[in-house]
């Protein structure tokens, strides 16, 4: 008898084990679709992407590693006039807000100020991309885009869960590979970006749209896939939360958009339009009917700031998705956090091409 009842201890000590091994073999990450904002926004009003993953960390901003405990992981994307780079990784808080630690992330900030921080990190952390990098300018990017991203712009991020074998096939694949840039604004973007690595985590998901992206792949395309293949699989964990823009550099960045929502701007109606005109007319069709149709961000989102950025990488049970099944999900977020559903309905009026690549 007593053998008997030593051994379903040790049974249910063993399930126990093996169920605090399932849940800290998993992690967080987080498509981030951020807003586009200035002269170059006005005329690309599409945004940009990056990704987060809150077990990958940067060894240097072009070299991968695991995090070590208390890290709060890196946000890794495309970038166009990095020194050839095609990819960079930045520590989560430095590339939002130039800063190392969030008690020093500042209420609001003036050109001078914002300045002064992304100065102060590059010097610290960003020699190694070279010491002639250009801070870029109204057309071109540069340095300046790596570090203080909330400066700029709203940003909002999708997050979703992913195993360590996926984030270790990731880090691999980015440190085995040459890292040399093939930058293209039309067919090799930062949503470009996005979307391989996306499907290294959910194959065959992200393709690029016909309508209403003309045959391109755009920040808003890619979050609403991800976003339609989170409500199918609960697993994926999926919320949306809203990083606000710090104010007083900039005005307030504007929503993204896809090619045929922008269609009325000359950065893709006149090429369009010279190139395939009958494409033009499907793409202005297609804004008409179907383009002004439903939003993909909710309209209440949770906030987040430097004070409860470890809301990223906290997630909630899957049968309780905050994101996909409109409940909150306990312990999905700290205290004080309530996660908004994304709306069910919301349509973008995407179609998929079947040819990839």
């Amino acid at each position: 008898m007593l053998q008997m009842q030593s051994l379903r201890k040790l049974a249910f000590a063993l399930i126990g084990l093996a169920a605090l091994c399932s849940v800290r073999g998993q992690a967080q990450a987080a498509l981030l679709m951020e807003q586009p904002y200035g002269f170059f926004g006005a005329l690309n009003p599409t945004g940009h992407n990056a990704l987060y993953f809150d077990r990958i960390c940067a060894e240097t901003p072009v070299h991968l590693r695991r995090c070590s405990p208390g890290e709060m992981g890196a946000v890794i994307a495309r970038y166009q006039g990095i020194d050839g780079y095609d990819w960079v990784a930045i520590p989560l808080i430095p590339y939002l807000y130039a800063v190392e630690n969030t008690a020093e992330v500042p209420d609001h900030v003036d050109r001078e100020m914002v300045t002064r921080l992304r100065d102060r990190y590059r010097e610290a952390h960003l020699l190694s991309l070279g010491a002639n990098l250009s801070p870029g300018n109204l057309v071109h990017g540069g340095w300046t885009q790596l570090v203080g991203a909330a400066y700029e712009r709203r940003i909002y991020a999708f997050r979703f869960a992913t195993t360590a074998e996926q984030d270790d096939a990731l880090i691999e694949r980015l440190n085995a590979g040459p890292n040399r840039s093939d930058f293209d604004l039309l067919f090799s973007n930062c949503a470009d970006f996005a979307r391989q690595i996306l499907n290294s985590y959910f194959p065959q998901t992200f393709r690029r749209s016909i309508f209403p992206d003309a045959g391109m792949t755009t920040p808003k395309q890619i979050a609403y896939k991800l976003v339609r293949y989170g409500r199918k699989h609960r697993d994926t964990q999926l919320a949306v939360f809203e990083i606000p823009q710090i104010p007083g550099y900039r005005r307030l960045s504007h929503a993204n958009k896809s090619i045929d929502e922008s269609f009325v701007t000359t950065a893709y109606a006149i090429p369009i339009a010279i190139l395939n005109p009958w494409l033009a007319g499907g793409l202005f069709v297609d804004y008409l009917v179907r383009g002004r149709a439903g939003h993909l961000v909710p309209k209440h989102p949770a906030t987040l700031g430097p004070e409860n950025m470890d809301a990223l990488t906290q997630a909630g049970p899957p049968a309780q998705n905050p994101a996909i099944a409109g409940a909150q999900a306990p312990g999905a977020v700290p205290a004080g956090i309530t996660v908004t559903p994304v709306v069910a309905g919301a349509q973008s009026g995407l179609r998929e091409i079947t040819a990839t690549q």
